[in-house]
């Protein structure tokens, strides 16, 4: 039970690291006027409709580039864009408001608008990407990389994005539905145990008696100040495995230890869940390091930043989008959404308490569990894993679509309702959206 306490907590971190990473970037994007021209210009192609001729180009394409049986670049209309801005709102909401990566919602409302699930994780992965770029990343908190740690890491996460798209992407050619099954299984697990650990924690926030939950007060720190390991990194550490990488000199005397090998599997699980999920990654790399690893919270946080870059970039480009398996206009959608989400949403924390945020992360997160729980069954009754008539399936997936954005609609007003009432208060702090 302590094992999934201390998971949990450090997958809750994770998830935070991620959001604060996306508020800063968003941030960037926002306050400089050449980075928007280039979103601007990116707009192009996509309002005058250019890519409406994507049928005809895909047919000269080899699979490679997208064309054959591989999706080919997706065209545009109205209602798919407007669409699109309305699901990265949503996500930039939760970022921004919550402190934690909204991330995890795009895929599962992404399929429950009827996207094949590899196209919503392609597209996921590009727009991750696209906002890492567009925001300069590679900035100060590079300092708090080990360039040793990081280097070995990309090497297994590489691999591990590698194989989680040949995954995906073999999946998808045996049988579509068989692929958003294996999609949405992972989501369900996910979501289950981080929504399942995200209400406990809220429950326990409301009892007077007891300490709110916080990343900083539940950190484990020794006699001399330092952060303390766990028995598990300490096991790791101890084991001397060749080449060893040394890390966290300016943390403990002497710094810390560990063989690369560890490093490279790490990288490959992170790389694994980030190419099969459409996700940065973030909500395991910090579990994995800390817990895992005995990497410093500091060290942890740079590392992670560095990784969603490559690791994104790679996964988004490499295993989905020279096949065809990225919708663009969805993906440019969701990043002005997310920009203007995430710049609500961080003013609103201001004016909110901790615990009302912490049940807003718990509902989210158990939305998107939901979501993908009533659509598994339909998945699984036609590949007849289960018996199940397709009126029942179905009943069962539009309930599972309707509490999902229900719920994620009922954030979305309350956040931006919250946000005007208090726009005065706001501005007496010296805060501009």
């Amino acid at each position: 039970m302590q094992f999934f306490n201390q998971l949990g907590h450090f997958m809750i971190m994770g998830a935070r690291a991620h959001a604060k990473w996306e508020i800063e970037v968003s941030l960037r994007i926002m306050g400089d006027r050449k980075r928007l021209a280039i979103l601007g210009l990116l707009l192009i192609p996509i309002i005058l409709g250019g890519i409406a001729f994507a049928d005809e180009i895909a047919g000269a394409l080899p699979m490679v580039l997208g064309g054959k049986k591989a999706y080919s670049p997706a065209f545009y209309t109205n209602t798919i864009f407007f669409a699109s801005i309305g699901v990265g709102l949503g996500a930039g909401l939760i970022t921004g408001c919550i402190g934690a990566g909204g991330g995890f919602i795009i895929a599962p409302a992404l399929m429950s608008a009827g996207v094949k699930g590899i196209l919503a994780v392609g597209t996921d992965l590009f727009h991750i990407f696209a906002k890492a770029i567009m925001g300069s990343v590679l900035h100060r908190k590079l300092g708090n990389i080990s360039v040793s740690l990081a280097g070995t890491f990309l090497i297994g996460s590489i691999g591990g994005a590698t194989l989680g798209g040949y995954i995906n992407r073999t999946l998808y050619e045996l049988n579509p539905v068989l692929s958003d099954a294996f999609i949405t299984s992972v989501y369900v697990l996910m979501l289950g145990f981080l929504g399942t650990y995200a209400l406990l924690d809220f429950l326990k926030s409301r009892k007077p008696a007891k300490a709110t939950f916080s990343p900083e007060s539940k950190q484990v720190k020794s006699k001399k100040g330092e952060e303390s390991m766990t028995g598990l990194s300490q096991k790791l550490q101890a084991m001397n495995i060749p080449p060893m990488l040394h890390f966290d000199q300016g943390v403990v005397p002497g710094g810390r230890k560990i063989s690369a090998i560890f490093l490279v599997i790490s990288g490959a699980i992170v790389g694994l869940a980030a190419a099969i999920m459409g996700v940065g990654g973030g909500f395991l790399t910090f579990p994995i390091f800390v817990y895992g690893l005995g990497v410093s919270s500091a060290t942890t946080v740079g590392t992670d930043i560095f990784q969603i870059i490559f690791t994104a970039g790679y996964a988004g480009l490499g295993q989905y989008a020279i096949y065809g398996f990225i919708f663009y206009t969805l993906a440019i959608g969701m990043l002005l959404g997310s920009l203007i989400g995430i710049q609500i949403g961080s003013l609103v924390t201001k004016v909110v308490s901790g615990t009302t945020i912490r049940g807003f992360y718990a509902m989210a997160v158990l939305a998107g569990f939901i979501n993908r729980v009533f659509a598994l069954p339909g998945k699984l009754a036609k590949m007849d894993v289960i018996a199940m008539s397709d009126k029942t399936a179905k009943f069962l997936e539009q309930i599972g679509v309707y509490l999902f954005f229900v719920v994620i609609l009922i954030f979305a007003v309350w956040v931006i309702a919250t946000f005007l009432k208090n726009i005065k208060v706001l501005k007496g702090e010296g805060v501009h959206a």
